[in-house]
């Protein structure tokens, strides 16, 4: 089994994204798990138990940008992805109003 943890760093302020919700779904879309990121915009374990298969991690960033009193583009980001058999999985955010980007971490 596999870890999972994530981090959320809004670009357009030049720092981590608190308060950010995130669920985990397997790939038939249950929910698996979820979190809210902490004042340094990170989710340190999501998971703790991921099988080999495809999740997807929602980033629920249209509360947060509202929250911040900025508009937004994304209600939601979600990020699809596969897990094979490394002991941990990390998947950053890069955020702002109207872009993203997403990367396999370490």
């Amino acid at each position: 089994m596999s870890t999972l943890s994530t981090h959320v760093l809004d670009v357009s302020l030049g720092k981590p994204a608190g308060g950010v919700r995130v669920v985990l779904e397997n790939a038939h879309g249950t929910q698996a798990g979820a979190d809210i990121t902490d004042a340094d915009g990170r989710v340190r374990e999501l998971s703790a138990d991921l099988h080999a298969g495809v999740y997807r991690l929602r980033f629920l960033v249209g509360e947060y940008f509202r929250r911040t009193g900025r508009e937004s583009f994304y209600e939601d980001i979600t990020v699809s992805f596969r897990v094979a058999a490394d002991p941990h999985y990390h998947v950053p955010l890069l955020l702002s109003p109207f872009g993203y980007s997403t990367y396999r971490g370490s």
